[in-house]
């Protein structure tokens, strides 16, 4: 077979690269879901039922076990059975395996464990990477290699592999979860002849007539020793651990060869005669190679040292790509080691011992995909240059407590590509509009991609950030753009909540979905926003995305319409005809199987896209306009103001350590009723009550997940001071007489009323579905009915006082009804669970029979996430401070 270089390109991200190598040489796939490592397996998952072959001709078989010990207990067996397995995990779930990853290394067997690497939960929990989980499992002798980059991934995912077959060891390859594992680039894709004629089939032959059989090899295998041999039978693998960094190498080696990529356990890039030398391993090594080309260019003897072999950590080859005039060595650590200095830090000083003449300082940086750029890497080569370096740093934060940080130094790298950034709604079809403009750049032009997605934590409907990047060569830029060419807005409430033209160039082009018309843009948005564009000289365009969603059947989906408004306004990426042609495949491809309908709404909506653009005179005397210091309006709460305000403002970047050493926040403790208080205001339709056809059932607020719709019993003096408020804010409160189903409500004078808190619903709808009235026809609507949020907005002000003002009045209804239990106060409301969540009304009502009184362990899940997503959790107090306590018990 062909072993040829074909030199086929496509983009995908990093977890696609590693499971597609993965895949070539897996029999067997022990496989268990946690983010961000689960793409991996639902990919080997994917192939195997397509019917995908290996390279030895067979599909591989998967099999979900119910945990990620499981997972490895599977593959730990499937491997004594001679089949090659291999699991995918992170983070906690790399943890889990730790028991059988011991027995993996001690019964010498060639299992391979792909992590996307991600943070330990600690004070609180996170999703995002760094390398605390694989820095945990340092100690149990698994080959431990690591992978800089989407195209790493691709060419040593199978590296792994063959290692762990020529050496009969288990490996681990990591990379950077989210940052790598999630980052889109345009790579080379690994040919699996290519991969197939790299096996070394003695070896693989052995290890096959080595596993366990009945009928060929029937012998014990981890067996019970005790004190008298144990030591030396574990000293007795030596030699055959110290013989793997030269396996290591050896494929390294073919790959390069194949590639014209440098892979070497070690590898050197930067100034021949360097004398400040950074030592790093993971997406970090790019931006350093950036910041380092842009130095050297202007004479700096500066470089970097790339660690690709982890473990076992080999002196002889970290000392053959060693400068021999190198003075000084920053090593940087993606961890946070308690009581003692990090690993790698530790592992380089200890290997290069010998040499007397350098000075070592350390580093922490990127715990949690914080985001390290270029110029907190010039920050660390100039630390170097002072005769007396800080010995341990931190860069990326602003530490005023244990004064460890150091500033960044701001500095311009050579680029030659288009940055992009766009701004949009969790699940609102955003990120995926953008990961399909990815795919349509970089596999239908000559030009290289890469892009990267910024998510909070909330499960949907937080805000979105994607990084694009498109230019003529390999972009190696992973980190978050701050000088864009182009920024889209697919939400106008973004306008009033974010400072999103700072990020771009002067002279950018900003693009902003909104209904408000060109004529009043002027008079209606912020003055911060005016006086940014005006300062930075930009282009300015809207364009009403949410109507011609409606007018082409899309609902409320505008992430094709803005697709298509992107592509009309960077022509210099792609011309527009082309990209409108490609648009519209992707679309066939993407929506063929939810049929013909949706696939031409989707291609009306694109051609619709370019036509709705609408550009609007950046006038020069905006950038004299005054504008406050704060996005947001002050309440005097310390906590609120200082750490709620600001992180949902996304200023949490910014935040100083001191920030957190508060009692209330330094030990992951968040206080309650917040929530209701953030006001999110991210839908565009929610529900309006017609009073007349309400039969006061409580269906739709028994219903909503998220606690915004509740019928509430008026007191004569309550509904005086409600229709105050409603006058006020230009509407006339309607409520009604309350029925049968609330006992005595009527004949003590209540009025019964269903209020919905506009800005905290999020148009899910499930409301206006479970509405018993009507069948939501125009001839015979339903007692809720859909409306533009900007014609309810009036309402919140009456929610907040009818919510958050009056008692609720549960002696009225019946508990073990519908109607009596809706009456209940919720002490779970206000989520960040995703629109129409089946979970969360279940907690609600749980909250609303047992509230006062819960205690509540919740494991590690969805509904962890959406009860603690910080700055905010659901859980409210009752007038005298009781409410539900509340702690993530992990597993």
């Amino acid at each position: 077979m062909s072993t040829e270089n074909k030199k086929v390109f496509e983009a995908m991200d990093g977890n696609t690269a590693t499971a597609h190598a993965a895949y070539a040489f897996t029999e067997v796939a022990g496989i268990y879901p946690i983010t961000p490592s689960s793409p991996m397996a639902e990919h080997v998952d994917d192939w195997a039922t397509a019917g995908r072959k290996n390279v030895f001709g067979d599909k591989v078989k998967v099999v979900e076990m119910q945990a990620e010990g499981g997972a490895a207990g599977a593959i730990h067996g499937a491997l004594q059975g001679g089949s090659l397995a291999t699991t995918f995990t992170a983070s906690q779930g790399l943890l889990l395996m730790i028991p059988n990853i011991y027995k993996l290394k001690g019964e010498l067997l060639p299992g391979v464990i792909h992590v996307a690497a991600r943070s330990l939960a600690t004070h609180t929990l996170s999703i995002f990477g760094d390398h605390s989980d694989v820095y945990a499992c340092r100690q149990t002798g698994i080959v431990m290699m690591c992978s800089h980059s989407v195209q790493d991934c691709m060419d040593l995912a199978g590296v792994a592999h063959l290692v762990a077959i020529d050496g009969s060891v288990p490996v681990m390859h990591f990379f950077d979860g989210f940052r790598t594992s999630h980052e889109y680039d345009k790579i080379e894709v690994m040919d699996y002849d290519f991969l197939r004629s790299l096996i070394p089939a003695d070896k693989l032959e052995a290890f096959r007539a080595h596993a366990l059989n009945p009928h060929t090899n029937p012998v014990v295998r981890g067996d019970n020793q005790n004190d008298d041999i144990f030591f030396q039978a574990e000293e007795a693998q030596n030699k055959h651990f110290e013989a793997v960094p030269e396996i290591v190498e050896k494929y390294m080696k073919k790959i390069s060869e194949h590639t014209g990529r440098n892979y070497a356990p070690f590898t050197y890039i930067g100034a021949p005669d360097a004398e400040r030398v950074i030592v790093a391993m993971g997406s970090v090594t790019d931006t350093i190679t950036e910041t380092i080309n842009t130095l050297v260019a202007r004479g700096e003897k500066v470089g970097l040292i790339k660690v690709y072999l982890y473990r076992p950590f080999s002196q002889k080859y970290l000392e053959a790509v060693l400068p021999a005039t190198v003075k000084k060595i920053a090593v940087l650590d993606r961890a946070k080691e308690v009581g003692t200095r990090e690993p790698l830090f530790l592992d380089v000083c200890y290997a290069l011992r010998n040499h007397k003449d350098i000075t070592f300082i350390g580093g922490r940086y990127g715990l949690s995909s914080k985001d390290t750029n270029p110029s907190h890497i010039n920050a660390v080569f100039e630390e170097l240059k002072k005769d007396a370096p800080k010995e341990e740093f931190t860069i990326g934060i602003e530490d005023d407590v244990t004064n460890l940080s150091i500033s960044p130094i701001d500095i311009h790298v050579d680029a030659d590509y288009t940055s992009c950034l766009f701004y949009g709604l969790g699940s609102d079809g955003t990120v995926g509009a953008n990961k399909s403009t990815v795919k349509i750049i970089g596999n239908n032009t000559d030009l290289y991609s890469q892009a990267y997605f910024a998510y909070d934590s909330k499960k949907a409907g937080g805000v979105t950030r994607s990084h694009l990047r498109f230019g003529p060569t390999p972009i190696h830029s992973p980190y978050y753009i701050n000088k864009a060419d182009f920024i889209s807005c697919s939400q106008e409430s973004y306008a009033f909540k974010f400072d999103m033209v700072r990020d771009l160039k002067e002279g950018g082009t900003f693009l902003l979905n909104t209904v408000i018309p060109a004529e009043e843009i002027e008079n209606r948005l912020p003055n911060r926003m005016l006086k940014a564009l005006a300062d930075k000289k930009a282009n300015f365009y809207i364009i009403n995305a949410n109507a011609i969603a409606r007018e082409t059947h899309m609902g409320s989906h505008t992430n094709t319409i803005l697709q298509s408004a992107f592509f009309k306004l960077n022509e210099q990426i792609m011309p527009y005809s082309k990209s409108l042609a490609l648009m519209e495949a992707s679309a066939r491809s993407t929506y063929a199987r939810k049929g013909e309908d949706v696939v031409n709404n989707n291609i009306a909506a694109i051609n619709k896209g370019s036509e709705g653009l609408v550009k609007v005179e950046v006038k020069p005397e905006w950038a004299e306009l005054p504008t406050k210091a704060q996005l947001f309006e002050l309440t005097g709460d310390a906590h609120y103001d200082n750490n709620v305000q600001r992180i949902n403002a996304l200023e949490g970047y910014d935040m100083k350590v001191s920030d957190f050493t508060n009692e209330i926040v330094i030990d992951g403790s968040m206080p309650e009723n917040i929530s209701f208080r953030e006001k999110r205001n991210i839908a565009a339709y929610v529900p309006e009550w017609n009073a007349e056809k309400c039969i006061q059932c409580g269906q739709c607020a028994f219903a909503c997940p998220h606690a915004t719709i509740r019928p509430f019993l008026m007191t004569e003096e309550e509904c005086a001071k409600a229709s105050e408020i409603a006058k006020e804010n230009g509407f006339e409160l309607t409520y009604k007489e309350p029925s049968p189903l609330y006992g005595k409500a009527k004949a003590e004078g209540l009025k019964f009323r269903i209020q919905l808190a506009t800005e905290n619903c999020v148009g899910c709808g499930v409301c206006m579905t479970v509405c018993p009235v009507g069948d939501g026809t125009k001839e015979n609507p339903r007692a809720l009915t859909a409306k533009p949020i900007a014609t309810q907005m009036k309402q919140q002000p009456v929610a907040d006082y009818l919510y958050k003002n009056t008692p609720e009045k549960p002696q009225y209804g019946n508990p073990n009804t519908v109607a009596g239990v809706s009456l209940e106060r919720p002490y779970f409301e206000v989520s960040g669970c995703c629109p129409g969540c089946g979970e969360a009304p279940y907690y609600r009502l749980v909250s609303q029979l047992f509230g006062r009184d819960m205690l509540v362990a919740n494991a590690t899940g969805c509904s962890m996430i959406y009860c603690s997503a910080t700055p905010s959790n659901p859980f409210a107090t009752n007038d005298q401070g009781e409410g539900i306590a509340w702690a993530n018990s992990l597993f």
